[in-house]
C-alpha cells in the first residue's frame, strides 16, 4: 500500500487500512482490510464462499490450518526517526510473530492482551516492511497440547476443533453448540505504529471513596510509560473541571493520583432504576489522551446468610436490585462483520425488553471499549466472566503468567465503567471438572490445576482493582466451593438446564429455588427471513442437511419437536413448525421468570441463555442473528416488566395463582380482571381484584380455583398498575394440543405510512392464541405473539430494517395456534 495514504500524525502512523495478505504456502494472495478477519478477506476476494450459507462450513475450514502473512509498507523521514518507535495493537488473534524490516519484535500469544513492542532499532529511514505471521491455532493448540505435563481436557461437543483450551483465544471460535466451527484469526481493533514522546499512558483506573456527607472522592490513576527519565505535563479534567500537574517520570512505568472531590454527585443507576447520571473523566498528555465514563454509585454483592442458605442479589446506591436480563455471546462468528450500530441495536434491544443486566459469557471476547460505554449509557449492568468456558485448561506457569498480564490489562481497562458489576472466574470449570474420564479418575490432579488458575485470576483481578466484586464461577455456591451448584437452591447462582437437556416439562421449572440464575434456557428456530438467507427452498425441511448443519446442539432438533409433540398438535408445514418452535420456547422461558420473581426477595436475579446469536443457526437466543426479535423477545418484554402479573399454577393443581411483582421503588396498587374464554373465542368475566404491591416486593394478589374453569375454557386476565403499567395473558388448563379450537378466521390488512413503516392490522373472528405477524422481509413490530379473542383487532406497527423503495409493500402472514395445525 502507498505511504501516501497513511494517516498519520506527527508521531503516530494510522496501520489500518489495506495489508497484502498471502498463506505461508504461497497457494492464495489477496488484500485483507485490518482492523479484520481472514476468513472475511478471502470471502470479498471471492476465494470462499459465505461460511454462513448452505453447508459452506465444511468447505471453508482449510483456512484456519493454514498460516497467514500480512504485509504493508510504512515511510518515515530522517526528521522523525529519532526517538523511540513501538507498534500498538489492540488485539491479535491469536497465535503472531511480528517483523519490522525482517527483525523479530513480538511474540504474541493471547488474543486479550495489547501488544506494544519496541521497534525503535528495527526502523530506518525512507521505507520500513511490516510483516505479521498469523500462525494456525490448530496446529499450535496441538503442539501445546502435547507439551503439557498431562493431558489437558476439552469439550468435543462444544469443540469440534481440538485443543482450542490450550490458547488464549475465544472458546467459540472452536465451535459451540450454536457457533459455526471455523477458527477466525486476524487483527483487531485499533492497530498503529506510534514514536513515544516523554511517555505514554499505560492505564486510567478509578475508584470511587464514599464519605459520610455523601460526597465522592474520585481518585483517578494514571500509570505512564517512559523510555528515560523526564518531565511531562498531565492534564486531568472532569465534567469541565481541568487541572494540570507537571510530573515526573522513571523510565518505565510510573503511578500518578488525582483526586476529584465531588461534592453533591449524581447517581448512576441500572435501566429502570433511575436516571443513567455519567460524568466525562479526561486525562490528557501533550500528544495523547484518554477519556472515561464515569457513573457515581454504590454497588454491593449481598451473601448474607438466611434461613434459605444465603443471599445472592446486587445492593446498587444501597438498594436491592432484582436482576432481569440475559446471556450476550459475541455479535458475530467473524470480527469483520461486527459494528458498533448492530451491536447498538442488539443491547437496545435488551433495554427495550425491560432488561436491567447482561452476562458477558465466558467463552468469547471481552468486548471493546465502545460496548461498556453504550452499556453504561443504557443503564445495562454487565456480569463480566473471564475467558474460560466449559473445558479444562493448562497451569503451567507461562499459562499462568499469560492468564494473569491478561486479567490485569482487562481488569484495569473496564473497571471504571459503572455498568460492570461483578467478575467472575469462569463459566462452568467446576462442573467440567466431573465431564472428562481423566478428571473423573484423578480429581486431585485437576482440581488442583483448576485452582491454580482461579486463583491466578483473583489475584490478579484483586490486584487490578481490590474494590472489584468477585465471584469464583457460574455456577457456584461461593467461595472455595468445589461442589456442583447447578440445582442449588440455597446460595449462590445457579445454571438450570433439566428443562432442555433432560427434557423435562416446563412445569419442572417450578421444581427448583435459585437464589439467582444466571444461566437457563430452551431452543428454536431462526425466523423465516433469516432462514431464506442460508437456505433454498428445497431446504425448508427441519430434517434436511442444510437445516441440520444449522443446528449445533446434539439431539436438538428431536428435542424441539419431542416437546412440540408434548404441548402441540402436529404443525401443518416448515413455517408453521418454525413459528410453533419459537412460542414454545417463549412459554418455557416464561414459565421460569415467572415462578422465580414471584419468589422475591429469595431469587434475585433471572439471566436466561441467550440474547443473541453469532450466525443464523436455531439456538436458545430470543434475538435473530442481525437482531430481529423472536417471538420470546416480545415475550420477554412482558414478563420482565417492572410491574408484572403472573398465573402460577399451585403444586397441588386446584388453584391458580396471581402473583404480583413490583420491581420499582414506589408502591404500586394493581386491578385485575380475569376472563373465562371459550374455544370459539367468547368470553365472560370470572373474577376481579385489586391489591397493593410494596417497592421491590412480590407478593399473591388472589387465586383462582382450578374447579371454577370449565373444561374447554381458557383464563384469561388483564391488569393495570397505577403506575401506568399493564399487561395481560392467558393461562391453558393442560395442554395447548388437547383444546379443540375453532377456526380463528384471522385476517390481516396493511398500510402504508409516510415515514416507510407500516400499520398492519389483525383481526380474528374467533380464538386466535399467540398471534405472530412476519413479514418476508427483516425488521421491527410495536408488538408480537399476541392473543386476540372474537370479534377482536389489532393494529401494529412495523419497521422495515432497510428502508423500501416507493410503492413497495412488503407480504404479511399471521400465525397462530389454530391456523398453524395440521389437519389431517
Amino acid at each position: 500500500m502507498p505511504a501516501e495514504t497513511l494517516n498519520r500524525d506527527a508521531i503516530r502512523i494510522d496501520l489500518s487500512g489495506d495489508w497484502l495478505l498471502a498463506s505461508t504456502d504461497n497457494s492464495h494472495a489477496l488484500t485483507i482490510a485490518l482492523p479484520g478477519d481472514v476468513h472475511s478477506a478471502l470471502e470479498q476476494a471471492g476465494i470462499i464462499p459465505d461460511p454462513y450459507a448452505g453447508r459452506n462450513e465444511a468447505d471453508v475450514q482449510w483456512v484456519a490450518q493454514k498460516d497467514w502473512v500480512l504485509e504493508r509498507t510504512v515511510v518515515i523521514d530522517a526528521d522523525d526517526l529519532d526517538g523511540c518507535w513501538y507498534l500498538d495493537f489492540e488485539s491479535i488473534d491469536t497465535i503472531a510473530t511480528a517483523f519490522v524490516n525482517d527483525r523479530l519484535v513480538l511474540q504474541a500469544e493471547n488474543c486479550f492482551r495489547r501488544y506494544r513492542p519496541d521497534v525503535s532499532s528495527a526502523l530506518v529511514v525512507g521505507e520500513n516492511r511490516i510483516r505479521i505471521v498469523l500462525q494456525s491455532s490448530i496446529a499450535e493448540g496441538a503442539r501445546r497440547q502435547a507439551a503439557q505435563p498431562f493431558y489437558v481436557p476439552y469439550h468435543e461437543g462444544n469443540s469440534p476443533i481440538a485443543n482450542g483450551n490450550l490458547l488464549r483465544k475465544p472458546q467459540c471460535h472452536f465451535g459451540w453448540d450454536w457457533n459455526i466451527a471455523i477458527a477466525p484469526l486476524g487483527i483487531y481493533g485499533s492497530l498503529a505504529l506510534r514514536r513515544l514522546e516523554t511517555a505514554r499512558i499505560e492505564h486510567v483506573t478509578t475508584r470511587q471513596l464514599w464519605l459520610a456527607d455523601s460526597s465522592v472522592d474520585l481518585q483517578v490513576t494514571v500509570t505512564l510509560f517512559a523510555g528515560e527519565p523526564g518531565i511531562v505535563p498531565v492534564h486531568f479534567e472532569l465534567d469541565g473541571l481541568r487541572e494540570r500537574l507537571d510530573c515526573a517520570v522513571a523510565a518505565g512505568e510510573t503511578r500518578i493520583t488525582h483526586v476529584f472531590t465531588v461534592a453533591e454527585p449524581r447517581l448512576w443507576w441500572p435501566a429502570g432504576g433511575g436516571e443513567q447520571a455519567l460524568s466525562v473523566l479526561n486525562v490528557e498528555l501533550p500528544d495523547e489522551s484518554v477519556t472515561r465514563q464515569i457513573g457515581f454509585r454504590t454497588i454491593e454483592l449481598v451473601t448474607d446468610k438466611d434461613e434459605a442458605g444465603s443471599r445472592f442479589a446486587f445492593r446498587i446506591n444501597g438498594r436491592d436490585i432484582f436482576c432481569r436480563g440475559a446471556n450476550w455471546i459475541p455479535a458475530d462468528a467473524l470480527m469483520s462483520r461486527v459494528t458498533p450500530r448492530g451491536v447498538a441495536d442488539l443491547l437496545q434491544s435488551a433495554i427495550d425488553a425491560n432488561m436491567n443486566m447482561i452476562r458477558v459469557w465466558g467463552g468469547g471476547f471481552y468486548e471493546p471499549d465502545w460496548f461498556y460505554d453504550l452499556c453504561d449509557r443504557l443503564g445495562l449492568l454487565v456480569w463480566q466472566d473471564f475467558m474460560f468456558a466449559c473445558n479444562l485448561y493448562p497451569s503451567t506457569p507461562d499459562f499462568l503468567d499469560n492468564v494473569a498480564a491478561e486479567v490485569d490489562y482487562q481488569v484495569k481497562r473496564l473497571s471504571s465503567h459503572p455498568s460492570i458489576a461483578l467478575w467472575c472466574g469462569d463459566n462452568e470449570l467446576v462442573g467440567a471438572l466431573t465431564w472428562f474420564e481423566e478428571s473423573r479418575k484423578d480429581r486431585d490432579r485437576y482440581l488442583v490445576s483448576y485452582d491454580r488458575l482461579n486463583r491466578t485470576v483473583e489475584t490478579a483481578m484483586k490486584a487490578a482493582c481490590p474494590e472489584a466484586i468477585w465471584w469464583p464461577s457460574s455456577p457456584s455456591v461461593g467461595y472455595l466451593n468445589f461442589g456442583d451448584a447447578w440445582h442449588a437452591d440455597g446460595a449462590g447462582d445457579m445454571h438450570y438446564w433439566s428443562v432442555w437437556h433432560e427434557n423435562k416439562s416446563f412445569d419442572n421449572y417450578r421444581a427448583v429455588r435459585p437464589r439467582f440464575c444466571s444461566e437457563f434456557g430452551f431452543q428454536s428456530y431462526t425466523s423465516m427471513p433469516i432462514v431464506r438467507q442460508f437456505a433454498e427452498a428445497r431446504d425448508l425441511n427441519i430434517a434436511s442437511p442444510v437445516m441440520e448443519a444449522h443446528q449445533k446442539n446434539a439431539g436438538g432438533n428431536e428435542r424441539i419437536a419431542g416437546t412440540m409433540f408434548r404441548y402441540f398438535r402436529f404443525p401443518r408445514d416448515f413455517p408453521s413448525f418454525v413459528y410453533l418452535s419459537q412460542i414454545q420456547q417463549g412459554l418455557a422461558i416464561r414459565t421460569a421468570v415467572d415462578y422465580w420473581r414471584s419468589l422475591k426477595p429469595h431469587c434475585m436475579g433471572t439471566l436466561y441463555w441467550q440474547l443473541n446469536d453469532t450466525w443464523p443457526v436455531a439456538s436458545w437466543s430470543s434475538l435473530d442473528y442481525g437482531g430481529n426479535w423472536k417471538a420470546m423477545h416480545y415475550m420477554a418484554r412482558r414478563f420482565f416488566q417492572p410491574v408484572a402479573v403472573a398465573a402460577i399454577p399451585s403444586a397441588d393443581g386446584k388453584e391458580v395463582i396471581f402473583s404480583m411483582v413490583n420491581d420499582t421503588a414506589e408502591a404500586v396498587t394493581i386491578e385485575l380482571e380475569t376472563f373465562l374464554v371459550s374455544l370459539d373465542g367468547e368470553r365472560r368475566p370470572l373474577v376481579a381484584a385489586a391489591g397493593a404491591c410494596s417497592p421491590d416486593h412480590a407478593t399473591t394478589l388472589v387465586a383462582v380455583a382450578t374447579g371454577e374453569i370449565p373444561e374447554g375454557a381458557l383464563l384469561f386476565w388483564s391488569f393495570e398498575a397505577s403506575n401506568g403499567m399493564r399487561g395481560e395473558g392467558h393461562h391453558v388448563q393442560g395442554t395447548y394440543k388437547a383444546l379443540d379450537l375453532s377456526p380463528s378466521g384471522l385476517t390481516v390488512e396493511t398500510v402504508p405510512l409516510p415515514d416507510g413503516a407500516f400499520d398492519v392490522i389483525i383481526a380474528a373472528s374467533g380464538l386466535a392464541l399467540h398471534v405472530m405477524v412476519e413479514a418476508d422481509i427483516e425488521g421491527r413490530y410495536s408488538d408480537n405473539a399476541f392473543d386476540l379473542t372474537a370479534g377482536e383487532t389489532k393494529s401494529i406497527r412495523f419497521t422495515p430494517k432497510v428502508p423500501l423503495p416507493a410503492g413497495i409493500v412488503p407480504s404479511f402472514s399471521a400465525y397462530d395456534l389454530e391456523s398453524c395445525q395440521g389437519k389431517g
